[in-house]
């Protein structure tokens, strides 16, 4: 029995739908900043963990398969909301289910807007997030109408394509150090994003208004908005989101991320 450990977001679910139908894999479902924690203690073999926390593992975890959870561009789930325009933003309510997308803006706001974001940890559901100045949303929260009303909305996706031109890796599948049956385990999980995505239009229609997503916003989100293959673009900008971090201190200065070299060779 293969124990994985995944979200249970919306952009996820190409990714797992054809896993949770196995009578082979077991799925635990948690948010994706405690997913390394369960990982690492060894409570499952692989998990779809938040790039930013492989890099900080220090080669502790190491990705396994060439499938993700990537935007080229607008990601339209994780975005920050905010009552003043971007370049005056000094205090940022962050969520604190998200690791990588919390560090992806202190990296953005540094290098666009010549900023040093004061983060402010909260848990930030519904319309409780409309009294702060500015918040970080990530997942399937951004689409919820309650989640309070702002003036300047900025998807992270988007200002990371504005200054790198390249596409964002919000997470990647990851164990620890190698595991012996790795090549079987990239096999799997690779074989069912294929079938995730080829199925992205129907998952949409199926899961997106369980999630609170109207249907149309689902299917767009789904084959528009989002890639799940680590290609030579997205490793580059997964690379280069590793370098801002040393850069700006994030993580230790020689954190990097380990790709297994099937993924680099493709």
């Amino acid at each position: 029995m293969v124990k994985l450990g995944v979200v249970e977001f919306l952009n996820s679910r190409p990714l797992i739908e054809r896993l949770s139908q196995r009578p082979d894999v077991q799925c635990l479902f948690d948010v994706p900043a405690r997913l390394p924690t369960r990982l690492e203690s060894g409570e499952v073999d692989a998990a779809l963990i938040p790039v930013f926390d492989v890099i900080k593992s220090m080669g502790r975890l190491r990705v396994v398969s060439d499938a993700c959870i990537a935007s080229d561009g607008e990601t339209m789930t994780v975005r920050v909301f905010s009552q003043v325009p971007p370049d005056r933003i000094r205090s940022l309510a962050v969520d604190v289910d998200s690791h990588t997308s919390v560090a992806l803006a202190r990296v953005l706001w540094r290098e666009l807007y010549g900023r040093e974001l004061e983060l402010r940890a909260a848990e930030l559901r519904g319309a409780a997030s409309s009294g702060f100045e500015s918040v970080l949303l990530i997942g399937d929260k951004v689409v919820d109408p309650a989640r309070g009303r702002f003036a300047y909305e900025i998807d992270l996706g988007g200002a990371w394509r504005q200054l790198t031109g390249l596409p964002f890796v919000f997470a990647v599948w990851a164990a620890p150090s190698t595991p012996p049956d790795r090549h079987e385990l990239a096999e799997l999980l690779s074989t069912a994003r294929d079938g995730g995505v080829a199925r992205a239009a129907e998952i949409a229609a199926d899961d997106g208004p369980k999630l609170g997503w109207p249907v149309e916003l689902a299917r767009r989100y789904l084959t528009r908005c989002l890639c799940f293959t680590l290609d030579e673009r997205a490793i580059a900008g997964a690379d280069l989101f590793a370098d801002y971090c040393r850069k700006l201190e994030l993580a230790p200065a020689d954190a990097a991320i380990h790709w297994p070299a099937a993924v680099t060779a493709a």
